[in-house]
């Protein structure tokens, strides 16, 4: 199915196709970036993280800001998943990186866990009209700010992830990209815990699986 056709669809809603894991809640999203308009080639290598510019979408029912995201369904991979919450969500299009990683997280509002796997888009299209325009705003920012200002802790270490990537690869030759991410989850392992979030967000209790 190509990515567009979704464009002429309302957003997906209801449970009837939704995915389950030994009874959590799969929901997969995206980081969606672009690069700053320079006059230097927009390749990764050579590109400083702070050229880089991170975008996040307010809640249909709050101004907290996040990346977009939803339910994985049955009828569909989770590389059209999270590309389709996407369009739905923020409005844009682009190229599908690697899988950052899978977390499990507590809802507040709901007492369950879910599943949640989250994606780097790099985006190519920013769309004027897209299913939940009237419902959400989009913003560029640094990655700083993102972090900042994202409500969701399992969506900041996502975010943490992407950045801890994108800097390994400007030293690739140097430091190959397995050892950048075998240390970053060495680290990330010490201080990481089920229930370790410190802000008061609907979702706040998680860990990394992979």
């Amino acid at each position: 199915m190509q990515i567009k056709k979704l464009l002429s669809l309302p957003s997906r809603t209801g449970r009837d196709l939704q995915r389950y894991n030994q009874g959590f809640r799969q929901v997969v999203g995206c980081i969606p970036y672009r690069y700053r308009k320079t006059s230097k080639s927009h390749a990764i290598q050579g590109t400083l993280i702070e050229e880089v510019e991170i975008l996040l979408i307010s809640s249909q029912k709050s101004t907290r800001m996040m990346f977009p995201k939803g339910g994985w369904e049955i009828d569909e991979d989770v590389q059209l998943a999270a590309s389709r919450e996407t369009l739905e969500e923020a409005g844009v299009i682009g190229l599908l990186g690697e899988k950052l990683g899978e977390w499990i997280f507590k809802s507040r509002s709901q007492e369950k866990f879910h599943e949640g796997f989250m994606f780097p888009l790099l985006v190519t299209e920013e769309l004027d009209v897209w299913p939940e325009k009237d419902v959400r705003t989009r913003i560029w920012m640094t990655a700083n700010e993102a972090k900042e200002v994202c409500a969701h802790w399992w969506m900041k270490e996502a975010l943490d992830v992407f950045v801890r990537q994108f800097m390994c690869m400007q030293r690739k030759e140097e430091e190959p990209l397995a050892s950048c991410r075998l240390e970053y989850h060495r680290s990330e392992e010490s201080r990481m815990s089920i229930g370790g979030a410190q802000n008061a967000d609907e979702e706040v209790d998680y860990y990394l699986i992979s």
